[in-house]
């Protein structure tokens, strides 16, 4: 019931976001998110708030590895885990959500926690089904209805009660957790974020200060959440997409198509760099498998295999007239990165998978503007770097080690979303491991 201009097309998003950038910097309310958050958190608060702990969220998390050889390590150590996982499976149909979603959750508790979870151990799958749930809630019609009329539906049963009580739950372990580390500090020797945080709580001094007890329990549950079920979706929709295009992975195998006229048909054959070895995220092209074309197209499909995860929202921070639609300070502003990825001038086939999207005549990688699944300016994802680490270490571990087999004719797959809402959340299908 609020005025609202959405941004549509790679100008006007690249004109907000990135030239605009401190005029659309602020996040407008979120009622479900400002009921469990009270106006914290890394993702949707806003001010000094909103900057210090984005600040010192991308130090850390820079600090502990991100992008760089250190934090490649332990995701090749965990990808060592999810294969035998998938192994486990010897072969039978199942969901991967959950062992999908293992992995990258465990990466992040390694930067959060110190540690990682066995997959089995209670604490870790409790924890893993109630952010899966949340996420998929929040994506729900009811959650739309709900921020839409939360003065009234507050007071009514719902699903929202169920994303509260997860929250509720997941806060609590992250307490107990925090309160153990304060037992265990070394101010001298930080061993995660969470040290980090509470070295910081020490040094404030301002009242207004970002590094309170309150904030680290929410920014604890942002970096869990955003960092698990992102990545754990767009690892679920590429084995979709592969398994869809099984000419594409019987092509890719061929080692004697290398002709620059297929390399897009060839991304898989870059992403198995070598039975038995462990890809490297920072040299790709070690490989014999991993030149030329070859190299080139694995970025073009890895690229093509990317889904956005978010919505950009923000508000007007003073008057702007732009393009014809005129924005009042504290107008929320809806930017379309559907738009800007869906360009039919920049991908001639926006609804078909096609790695040559990223490809230019002589099957070599081009780079593309229009590429933002992360957003993009001030409020793109803290975690960029560590996703595209993670999304390309995971995915080459399952190609090296197994083939993938669907359950149903490959052209009955459906890709479409079940549901769009805070994220896109994909259908359920199953889909056997077959041992390489």
């Amino acid at each position: 019931m609020k005025p609202t201009v959405v941004l549509h097309g790679y100008e006007a998003v690249k004109e907000a976001l990135i030239e605009l950038g401190e005029d659309f910097v602020e996040r407008r309310s979120f009622p479900i998110i400002d009921k469990v958050n009270r106006g914290l958190r890394i993702v949707f608060s806003n001010g000094n708030i909103w900057k210090d702990t984005r600040r010192f969220t991308l130090m850390t998390l820079r600090n502990f590895g991100m992008g760089k050889r250190s934090i490649e390590s332990r995701i090749q150590e965990e990808a060592h885990y999810l294969v035998e996982e998938l192994r486990a499976t010897r072969g039978s149909p199942c969901d991967p959500t959950f062992i999908l979603g293992c992995a990258p959750c465990n990466v992040i508790c390694s930067i959060i926690f110190h540690n990682r979870f066995d997959y089995n151990n209670q604490d870790f799958l409790a924890l893993a089904r109630r952010i899966n749930e949340n996420v998929k809630l929040l994506s729900s019609p009811w959650m739309q209805v709900y921020n839409s009329f939360p003065a009234l539906i507050d007071y009514l049963p719902g699903s929202h009660k169920i994303i509260i009580e997860n929250t509720n739950f997941l806060r609590s372990y992250f307490v107990k957790e925090i309160k153990e580390h304060e037992e265990s500090l070394d101010v001298n020797d930080p061993r995660d974020l969470i040290d980090c945080f509470l070295i910081e709580m020490k040094k404030a001094n301002n009242a207004e200060t970002a590094f309170t007890y309150e904030n680290l329990v929410i920014t604890i549950s942002d970096l869990f959440g955003a960092g698990t079920e992102t990545t754990s979706s767009t690892l679920r929709y590429a084995l979709l997409l592969l398994m869809k295009h099984p000419e594409v992975a019987g092509m890719a195998k061929d080692e004697s198509c290398e002709s620059p006229e297929s390399a897009w048909k060839m991304f898989l054959a870059s992403l198995i760099l070598g039975l038995g070895r462990r890809p490297l995220m920072l040299y790709p092209s070690s490989s014999p498998r991993a030149t030329g074309n070859a190299r080139t197209s694995r970025q073009g499909s890895a690229h093509e295999g990317m889904v956005p995860q978010r919505s950009a929202d923000s508000v007007a921070m003073r008057e702007e007239e732009r393009r014809g639609a005129r924005a009042d300070m504290g107008t929320t502003i809806l930017v379309s990165l559907t738009s800007v990825l869906h360009d039919d001038k920049e991908f001639p086939r926006p609804e078909t998978f096609d790695p040559g999207h990223f490809l230019d005549d002589s099957g070599k990688f081009k780079k593309s503007n229009y590429f933002v699944p992360f957003s993009t300016g001030k409020r793109n994802c803290a975690g960029e770097a560590l996703a595209r680490m993670e999304l390309f270490l995971f995915l080459t571990s399952i190609l090296q080690n197994f083939n993938l087999k669907s359950v149903v004719d490959p052209k009955k797959l459906d890709t479409t979303p079940v549901a769009n809402g805070f994220v896109s959340v994909l259908p359920s299908f199953q889909v056997s491991f077959v041992p390489v």
